[in-house]
């Protein structure tokens, strides 16, 4: 049975297609997520820009067909004046929107040769310095931590730090644990951040996949549900109405309490994403 109808506000996001016909695919993706009017897409790209080139061309592709397409856009082992460079291109191509990272270490990459911006809120002031007001500015958020930060309070400043520098809005990383967001936020609100935090929703089709993300970005899978989805073994239909229906049940919560959108992972696919709104009452 369908949810009333619920209007929120909501953002996708894609990751660059390395084949021509991930291309192809990407964009029949696109255009099946269009109706629902997301406020942007954002578009990541690989540690130390791997595919900086990719992601700016979907970012391309993305503004063509009528929509706010947002570019990732990390700093590490970056100079100021490749930034600004790419400040430049990003303006000419039409882009508003930015989502500024620190960036991943590629492998290999030793700590030495950080560049010139060793953290995002470096990165956002410069991009504030260089262009003023030109960039709506996106920036992470961890409401379980950085795997990288020293401590939680560590973390809450160093956002904090991001806020201050100029950062419009935040999405947060992907979390199963809605306590986790709602301490995160009322814990950002006493240091005096004011921004949209906006919860990260990943999607669950794959047990494996998701169960080593949440393992690698520091992600808290209950317990409860790590052992219901590894007793599906393959079971693929299984497990893609188990995460439908625990995913449901996040975003439920997260909209009940009035968050200001919601920021869906997509990995590329638009059913999942299609069938969550619409169980939603989107």
């Amino acid at each position: 049975m369908n949810k009333p109808q619920r209007d929120f506000a909501l953002s996708l996001e894609f990751f660059p297609p390395k084949t021509p016909e991930g291309v192809t695919k990407l964009a029949a993706v696109r255009e099946q997520l269009y109706p629902l009017k997301p406020e942007f897409c954002s578009v990541t790209y690989g540690a130390g820009g791997s595919t900086q080139s990719g992601t700016l061309q979907t970012v391309r592709s993305i503004l063509a067909e009528g929509q706010e397409g947002a570019p990732h856009f990390s700093c590490i082992g970056a100079s100021r004046e490749s930034i600004r460079a790419q400040l430049a291109e990003f303006k000419a191509a039409g882009i508003r929107r930015i989502v500024a990272l620190r960036g991943d270490l590629p492998s290999g990459f030793g700590a030495g040769a950080l560049g010139e911006f060793r953290y995002a809120s470096d990165l956002v002031r410069f991009i504030r310095e260089e262009t003023g007001s030109h960039f709506s500015i996106e920036v992470a958020a961890y409401p379980e931590m950085h795997p990288q930060a020293r401590s939680p309070r560590a973390d809450l400043l160093a956002f904090a730090t991001k806020v201050e520098a100029g950062a419009d809005s935040a999405i947060t990383q992907m979390f199963f644990n809605a306590d986790a967001y709602f301490r995160f936020v009322d814990e950002a609100r006493a240091l005096g951040v004011n921004i949209p935090i906006v919860p990260g929703i990943m999607p669950i089709t794959n047990a494996s996949g998701i169960l080593r993300f949440a393992d690698a970005c520091g992600t808290e899978m209950p317990r409860w549900m790590r052992l219901r989805l590894e007793s599906f073994g393959d079971d693929t239909p299984s497990i893609k109405a188990f995460g439908l229906d625990v995913i449901t049940a996040l975003c439920e919560r997260l909209l009940d309490a009035g968050v200001p959108a919601l920021h869906f992972y997509t990995m590329n696919q638009s059913a999942t994403v299609l069938e969550l709104c619409r169980r939603l009452g989107r």
